[in-house]
């Protein structure tokens, strides 16, 4: 019997796992407060999705400031304190390797604010509020 190769559809269960450690151990370092940095310590920042590469040596963090507020200068001192951070990611996910970290802003509240918008336009309502009778 030949097994036919998967094609990849999405992350791993262990890429998924992983990722969820990190965001974890992310979202604990900078709600405590850990890192001396007077950008991130005025702000509040979430951190709502890690992606992990294949090999698990890459996490992509998103990240976004609370109220949305500042997020170059908080995505700039996350990069600038990038090292501290991978250290104690590692102190705190048991892997062999510990991924090097990259921040990117996260975009899906602007997606959801787009489709939002999208739905409560004249458009979407009109066919919302339009009566069926032709198809019946």
């Amino acid at each position: 019997m030949v097994r036919k190769p998967q094609e990849s559809t999405g992350p791993s269960q262990r890429q998924q796992r992983v990722a969820e450690l990190v965001r974890h151990a992310l979202a604990e370092v900078l709600s405590r407060g850990d890192i001396q940095d007077p950008v991130l310590s005025q702000h509040v920042i979430t951190v709502p999705e890690v992606r992990m590469s294949p090999d698990l040596k890459l996490a992509t963090a998103y990240v976004m400031p609370l109220g949305g507020q500042d997020e170059r200068p908080v995505i700039e001192a996350l990069e600038r304190n990038k090292k501290v951070l991978r250290q104690e990611v590692a102190r705190r996910v048991a892997l062999k390797f510990a991924p090097d970290l990259r921040f990117r802003r996260d975009e899906t509240f602007d997606e959801a604010a787009r489709i939002d918008a999208l739905l409560r336009s004249d458009k979407v309502q009109r066919d919302l509020g339009s009566e069926p009778d032709a198809e019946e």
